[in-house]
């Protein structure tokens, strides 16, 4: 589906439009056009209409592509992506991935499913067309900073999370499941398989000389950089918090295997020797050398005061 944010760059009159219409909008203003749910048949009209080669044509078929930036003779081509998290299923979690092709007084933006960062620049750019009067490349600045923010609320809950996590790993009083802990160590992999050429992609923008981004610009760019530099750093940071509390929650098994092989062992030295006793005078003989009533009563008080010693001095020694 195709819908077109028209902007008067002196009078910041904005019209929007929608449907396969929308893509021949005035020539004489600033024009943003997106592309949502895309087919062969809303790419080959663009392909025709903007005259893009036919290789990023192709990725946009695609939607598996790592983040990147390729520039091409009259435009330059972005492949950058956020993110959603589903907290009931962490393996649902996925990749928004957004195409961005961008001309002068053009940006085009393609994605598969709603991105709520860019929704709220659309809404904001509807009601206010002064917010993209520095140009086309301030509202690409715009677009992946806003992007980029996307990802500091889910980087936030992800460590609250992993927090309660450590806290229930050491409560005894709490089973945490190791496939709980796989599920973050999964989520924060996909996280830094996105994250860590995506800051690549902003170094490139941000360090080379390119005609995509004014100098003034450029300085709003530096700040994208840094978010996506902390961004991965927070997911290392917390790829390291993950690991330790699996090695915590494999230490917590062990540690309760041991107590429980501890405690059986134990009972096993308490009835050892009332096995002793029994057996030995259990057995089916007339004479035996202490076959007398004052042994037997013995024997049968030893029975019964042996464990409570010995279960006493296992308490005292804090072995139980």
């Amino acid at each position: 589906m195709f819908r077109t944010l028209s902007i008067c760059q002196s009078t910041h009159a904005v019209s929007v439009t929608d449907g396969t219409d929308a893509i021949y909008p005035p020539v004489d203003r600033l024009r943003w056009i997106d592309l949502t749910k895309q087919d062969a048949e809303s790419i080959k009209l663009l392909g025709e209409r903007f005259q893009f080669h036919p290789l990023t044509l192709e990725d946009c078929l695609h939607f598996d592509q790592r983040p990147k930036f390729e520039a091409y003779e009259h435009y330059d081509f972005l492949v950058v992506h956020g993110f959603r998290i589903d907290w009931q299923d962490l393996w649902q979690s996925s990749a928004l991935e957004l195409h961005v092709f961008i001309e002068r007084d053009l940006i085009i933006t393609i994605h598969e499913e709603p991105i709520p960062s860019l929704d709220l620049l659309w809404n904001r750019l509807s009601a206010d067309g002064r917010l993209a009067s520095q140009g086309v490349d301030y509202l690409c600045y715009l677009i992946l900073d806003g992007l980029m923010d996307s990802y500091f609320p889910l980087i936030t809950e992800v460590e609250l999370k992993l927090d309660d996590l450590e806290d229930r790993v050491l409560s005894s009083a709490q089973e945490v499941k190791l496939e709980e802990i796989i599920n973050f160590k999964r989520l924060l992999l996909e996280l830094r398989r996105i994250l860590l050429p995506q800051r690549d992609v902003f170094s490139t923008l941000t360090h080379q000389s390119n005609d995509l981004f004014s100098p003034k610009v450029e300085i709003y760019m530096r700040d994208v950089f840094d978010h996506a530099l902390r961004l991965h750093s927070y997911v290392e940071s917390a790829r390291e918090m993950v690991n330790n509390i699996r090695d915590a929650h494999l230490w917590s098994a062990s540690q309760r295997t041991n107590e429980i092989m501890k405690r059986l062992t134990i009972l096993s030295a308490i009835f050892l020797p009332l096995t002793f006793l029994t057996g030995f005078f259990g057995q089916n003989f007339t004479a035996l050398p202490v076959d007398n009533a004052k042994l037997f009563y013995a024997t049968v008080a030893c029975c019964a005061i042996l464990p409570i010693a010995m279960m006493i001095y296992f308490i005292r020694s804090k072995w139980f």
